[in-house]
Order: structure tokens, then C-alpha cells, then sequence
């Protein structure tokens, strides 16, 4: 079976840096958590969707996917301030600090990019924007989508 849009598949990976460092894996020790979504869809970055197309069963290649084609470059209107107080009172704020912000959608991991005496300020960007990842990816598992799983990505598209 090959992958084309609208199958369910699992892949194995590994995503690093140009450096070399490695910053998410479906493997963590003994244990593997393959990722788990329907190909051509929109389900994760549009670089990952579109190297997955076309592939087969247990086959392996790695990729490489530029800003554009992932979380895309940083954009400075996402950085807010935000007055101290409305932190804990027992929390020192630091630059680099990662911090929660509770959205309609869910908590939000932000960045404390600079700190003075009344406010933060964040940075609302997704941590991997303006990154080139690269990926080793493996197709371990390829099947037909539910017709459920289909018509909720299709209602969500109107």
C-alpha cells in the first residue's frame, strides 16, 4: 500500500537541528510512540504531509524542511508585554523562562524574551519558527482513515 491523501499512517522519526541536536523522536529509551496521523490532510507541517506522500510500507528517507514549510519565520507582532503581577507572586520571571498562557484552544508554551520592574515580555511564536529541521522518517503502518476521521477534517475545513 502506498501512502496518498486521506490514509491513516504511523511513522517512526527523529527531528534535529542543522547542528545536529536532536529536539523530538518517536523513540524515548526502550519505548516508541510512532506518530499517528491522516497523510495529506493538515495534521502536522506541510513539509512532513508532503514527504510523507507517496511513500510505502517500512520505507525510510530523511527530509529536510525549511521555515516555510514548517512553523514558518518569526514574526515580531507575536511578542507582548504582559504586566508582572499577573504571574505568581512566587515566581521569579527570567529570560528564557518558559511559561503556560491558557488559550480558547488549549495552554500555549511561551517564552520570556526580556523582563524589566513592572512587566514580560513573551513571545507568542511556536519555539521551532524559523528553524530548518531535518527528519529521518519510517513508515511502519499504513491503513484506510475512518470515514468518521475523514468527515470531521472535512467539516473542520468549512
Amino acid at each position: 500500500m502506498i501512502v496518498d491523501k486521506g490514509k491513516l499512517v504511523k511513522v517512526e522519526y527523529e527531528g534535529r537541528f542543522e547542528s545536529g541536536e536532536v529536539f523530538d523522536s518517536s523513540k524515548h529509551g526502550d519505548h516508541s510512540h510512532p506518530l499517528e496521523f491522516i497523510a495529506g490532510v493538515g495534521q502536522v507541517v506541510k513539509g512532513f504531509d508532503d514527504a510523507i506522500l507517496g511513500m510505502t510500507l517500512n520505507e525510510e528517507k530523511e527530509i529536510k524542511i525549511l521555515p516555510e514549510e514548517a512553523y514558518g519565520m518569526p514574526d515580531e507582532k507575536l511578542q507582548r508585554k504582559v504586566p508582572r503581577s499577573l504571574l505568581p507572586k512566587d515566581q521569579v520571571p527570567q529570560v528564557g523562562m518558559a511559561l503556560y498562557v491558557e488559550t480558547p484552544q488549549g495552554p500555549l508554551p511561551v517564552k520570556i524574551v526580556a523582563v524589566d520592574d513592572e512587566n514580560i515580555t513573551i513571545d507568542l511564536n511556536h519555539p521551532l519558527a524559523g528553524k530548518t529541521l531535518l527528519f529521518k522518517i519510517k513508515v511502519i503502518d499504513i491503513q484506510n482513515a475512518s470515514k468518521e476521521a475523514l468527515e470531521e477534517i472535512s467539516e473542520r475545513e468549512d
